[in-house]
């Protein structure tokens, strides 16, 4: 049973940790798809912008002002490193109304967040035929952005790409004639977007997502742990329940042995001619009988729930009642080695109790104190009044009871040994009749115990 539960806690175990890699999964899927939707949906509305008369006007100043100095290039005049100087002193000055522009028209779309633009320049060249003439980019220059503003690239998003492809005529000195001559040129740039708390924005779109993702781990780790808890406990309660029938069966068979030849002797001729032999097998059969029933009425009386238990409640004086107590414990064991320190208070307090049950459930404790002592047993019987209540405490000498086990000493049916074997017999139900009982009188008992250092129950009561 106990590799079934750990086979079973630990499939438990990997399953959760699936279903969390699963989820993890959806999540980091659905946060980029998040991601996207976002930036898309904020490209879509910066587009408008894009396409505004103001800003399309400042690209025709710029392309025709490249194909100029392209001009000047191809007819020597001046070199590819003065044709993107000047290049890039032209867009630096048209930059100031793009930004202009820009920010006006983002303030008219008011789009609840701050974003950025930028436009960056990836290559220009110039064919003729199979020839490929590239003026950008070129060794040493580390300029790249046309219009917008200027930031780290890796800290943006990229939103498309586009070229620009047109045919362009210059005229130059060909063999002392002056000819017209055409080229292709093809320009190349990417547009970016910077977004400022940007993954705030998304986690924030995401939250029912992740409120709900949460919830249902809690759910299922709550259930799992739940289910575990249960599946021990009706293991201990099954376990428990086997040790007591083996332990009532243990403590049947002896009386129910000893009545089988009692009721045999009986039969026997010789038996039955000595009166005094006929009488003693009587009285056996006589107190087997009376064990039998203590043993059922035991089992029957003791299971009984706080609420079950019909109390018959008397006025008693403290000191004589508890007295009473200790003086017929001592007189029914006639134990040498056992001491009983009366510390009962001085002061005669009148209390309502059930004389019998009450009774019984402080005797229990004593036999405790009696089976699990170290000789010379020393039980120490303490009384005292203390805020309201009525405190009794009895303490001993004896083996103590671990911190696992005190846990569960008042649950029916629970022994501290384990198995069926043990070196001091009983049903487990001692404890659990007496802690029902001082329940029963609106009273509580607890319990203090260290191994080899004995052990102390503190009952309280309420003085009406």
């Amino acid at each position: 049973m106990k590799n079934k539960i750990t086979i079973l806690i630990l499939a438990s175990v990997l399953g959760l940790i699936a279903l969390s890699s699963i989820q993890a999964y959806l999540i980091s899927n659905t946060y980029e798809l998040k991601k996207k939707a976002f930036i898309k949906e904020t490209d879509d509305a910066l587009e408008g912008i894009h396409e505004k008369n103001e800003l399309d006007s400042l690209g025709d100043v710029w392309k025709e002002d490249l194909r100029n100095h392209l001009n000047d290039y191809k007819n020597n005049r001046i070199t590819k490193a003065e044709v993107l100087s000047r290049f890039f002193i032209k867009t630096d000055s048209l930059n100031t109304l793009h930004k202009t522009y820009y920010e006006k028209e983002l303030e008219a779309i008011n789009l609840d967040y701050d974003v950025k633009f930028k436009q960056e320049l990836t290559s220009i060249v110039i064919i003729e035929g199979s020839k490929l003439d590239t003026i950008y980019p070129v060794k040493n220059e580390i300029r790249t952005k046309i219009f917008g503003t200027d930031f780290k690239t890796e800290d943006g998003h990229k939103t498309n790409t586009s070229s620009w492809y047109t045919e362009s005529e210059y005229i130059h000195q060909k063999d002392g004639e002056i000819v017209t001559d055409t080229y292709d040129l093809e320009v190349k740039t990417i547009n970016y977007i910077q977004i400022k708390d940007w993954k705030r924005i998304v986690y924030g779109r995401m939250a029912v997502l992740f409120f709900g993702s949460l919830l249902l781990f809690l759910f299922v780790i709550g259930l799992l742990y739940y289910s575990i808890k249960n599946l021990i406990t009706q293991k201990k309660i099954a376990e428990i329940k086997t040790d007591f029938i083996n332990n009532i069966t243990h403590e049947l068979k002896t009386p129910l042995a000893t009545l089988s030849i009692a009721t045999k002797s009986l039969k026997n001729e010789t038996i039955k001619a000595n009166p005094e032999a006929f009488k003693n097998t009587l009285n056996i059969v006589d107190r087997q009988n009376e064990r039998l029933q203590k043993l059922i009425d035991q089992v029957m009386t003791n299971s009984l729930s706080n609420e079950d238990i019909v109390l018959n409640k008397e006025q008693v004086v403290d000191t004589i009642y508890f007295n009473n107590i200790i003086e017929d414990f001592k007189l029914s064991k006639q134990y040498n080695g056992l001491t009983i320190k009366n510390e009962i208070y001085a002061s005669e307090i009148v209390l309502r109790l059930d004389k019998f049950h009450f009774a019984t459930a402080i005797l229990n404790i004593l036999e405790n104190a009696i089976k699990y002592s170290i000789e010379p047993t020393i039980i120490t019987f303490k009384t005292e009044l203390k805020n309201g209540n009525y405190c009794l405490k009895i303490t001993d000498n004896g083996i103590g009871i671990s911190e696992k086990n005190q846990a569960h000493l008042f649950d029916k049916f629970y022994r501290v040994s384990d198995g069926d074997v043990h070196d001091v017999k009983g049903l487990g139900l001692g404890l659990y009749y007496t802690n029902q009982i001082i329940k029963a009188h609106q009273g509580s008992i607890t319990i203090q115990s260290e191994l080899q250092k004995g052990t102390t129950f503190t009952i309280k009561i309420p003085v009406n």
